[in-house]
């Protein structure tokens, strides 16, 4: 999950990033969603801040989080889960 706040403009720019590491893994394996955190109150906790949060779910439990537009850690972070 894109966790992300609207105005946040590097936010907006992970999400095509996000989308290119999707195409090369495959869809089968990874699943991709966005939320924004301001409308979203389970996430309220990450609102505030002008990153994107990666939160990474297996089997409904959070397993991984990647802060910050950091394609090299996402990328890895991606690999090491699947």
């Amino acid at each position: 999950i894109d966790a992300f706040q609207a105005w946040c403009g590097p936010c907006k720019t992970v999400v095509d990033l996000f989308q290119k590491i999707r195409n090369e893994v495959g869809s089968d394996l990874l699943h991709f969603a966005v939320a924004e955190v301001d409308s979203i109150d389970g996430l309220e906790k990450y609102r505030g801040k002008c990153e994107p949060v990666f939160l990474f779910y297996a089997g409904g439990e959070l397993v991984a989080v990647v802060r910050g537009a950091n394609a090299p850690l996402l990328q890895k972070t991606i690999l090491e889960q699947l």
